[in-house]
């Protein structure tokens, strides 16, 4: 039951950044790592989509698990006037 609290609160996290600028970086696995930018869109209860900037890549809108952030395959940034702040698994 812990880990679903801790998902739960990354998803709450989340939520105060929709529609926020965020800076991704993806763990996609033998030593590839994908680096985009994008907006924070929707946050559904088990994903969170983010729509990427089109002149960067073909992909126009990417999804991930609150998971991906607990085991940090996914590293996101909140690009803000005061500042970066990242959003991480021990987001509270």
């Amino acid at each position: 039951m812990a880990a679903k609290s801790v998902l739960s609160d990354i998803k709450r996290d989340l939520d105060l950044h929709v529609g926020q600028r965020i800076r991704l970086k993806a763990n996609k696995g033998r030593k590839k790592v994908v680096e985009r930018n994008g907006v924070l869109e929707r946050t559904y209860p088990n994903i969170f989509v983010i729509k990427l900037d089109e002149e960067e890549t073909k992909e126009r809108r990417v999804s991930f698990s609150y998971a991906d952030l607990l085991t940090e395959a996914v590293e996101l940034v909140v690009c803000g006037e005061g500042g970066d702040t990242k959003i991480d698994r021990h987001a509270r």
